[in-house]
């Protein structure tokens, strides 16, 4: 019984004058604020930190209805940010120079992979332990690829066009070919092409060989990141939150991978369990300028040697301002390091 229930017997009989007790009002909950962030592709682990902010009730411990939707094929999450239809999105170094160089009002606020987890693919056993080792082998790469990192690698290394093949996102040609070295992402193509061989493969992360584009970034409108700084700062403290808890991995992540599977059936046990193992492995979220400013961290030198390096073989052109890409104002505030 508590100080402000009074038995009913002793109200009715023991108590011979009214007894004014004052009501406790029940606490009003204040209302949460509502955000809509979409990813850039169907649900995975490489998007376990924002499924573990909202199992763990990370947002909303922070006053936040986090609306999180799935990207997927058909779906240019660019134009939505642009229209409006979402008040973020997952980006990448690439898109956000697209809107310095249409002098659209959109900015960086966190980037989450600190190396870019895509990778070039080959056979077991193939012998393919260092960059140097593609040239004159057949190098499966996507259109899309060819205006981004292909450039870099062909100029670092001495590669040439005539090596490269049509990559569809079928790995069929790649099988067949016991010589052939595609690209892919190290937490998906890597774990299909093992299973599908019985062995793993030999992968090599394009980050590893100096590509420094940031990946799996935060973009955000400048009028709604100054207009509700403190909650884009609760956001952001959130995010990075559920990555440092997802990382960990154990039964405090099965709530957030029951929700991924939700979102994807695609998405199975083993095939999260990979991912999460190397993202770990390999550095994607926990090194460079994370390993001390925490999760989600950023530094202007890290910008400005991506836009150098991208500019010195033709892919974005000379005169823009790198520093219209980003802000700081959000990161490096050491969570999670």
């Amino acid at each position: 019984m508590t100080a402000f229930r009074l038995d009913r017997r002793a109200a009715l009989g023991a108590l011979a004058t009214p007894l004014l007790v004052p009501l406790a009002r029940p606490a009003r909950a204040q209302p949460l604020e509502r955000l809509s962030f979409h990813t850039d592709w169907r649900a995975q682990a490489e998007h376990g930190g924002h499924y573990q902010a909202i199992a763990a009730g990370l947002y909303r411990s922070r006053g936040i209805e986090l609306e999180l939707r799935p990207g997927g094929p058909s779906l240019n999450i660019g134009q939505m940010l642009l229209a409006g239809r979402v008040d973020m999105v997952m980006s990448n170094s690439f898109e956000q120079f697209t809107y310095v160089r249409e002098q659209a009002p959109f900015f960086t606020i966190a980037s989450i992979f600190q190396k870019d987890p895509q990778v070039m693919i080959a056979h077991p056993g193939s012998g393919f332990d260092s960059f140097e080792k593609m040239k004159g082998r057949p190098l499966l790469i996507s259109n899309g690829s060819r205006s981004t990192f292909w450039p870099y690698l062909r100029k670092k290394y001495g590669l040439s066009d005539a090596q490269l093949r049509p990559y569809n996102f079928n790995m069929a040609p790649f099988l067949a070919d016991p010589q052939a070295i595609q690209q892919g992402f190290v937490s998906s193509e890597v774990y299909s092409i093992a299973q599908a061989l019985g062995k793993e493969p030999e992968a090599l992360l394009i980050a590893d060989a100096g590509f420094s584009a940031y990946q799996t970034t935060i973009a955000i409108s400048r009028k709604l990141a100054a207009e509700k700084k403190d909650l884009i700062q609760r956001f952001v403290d959130a995010t990075v939150e559920g990555w440092a808890q997802y990382l960990k991995g154990g039964p405090a992540t099965e709530a957030a991978n029951a929700l991924i599977k939700k979102d994807n059936p695609e998405q199975t046990d083993d095939r999260i369990r990979h991912a999460v193992k190397e993202l770990n492995q390999r550095g994607i979220v926990l090194s460079g300028d994370a390993l001390t400013g925490g999760i989600g961290a950023m530094s202007d030198s890290r910008w400005a040697d991506f836009y150098s390096s991208m500019v010195d073989v033709g892919v974005l052109p000379v005169g823009l301002d790198p520093r219209q890409a980003y802000t700081l104002d959000f990161v490096n505030k050491g969570i999670g390091k």
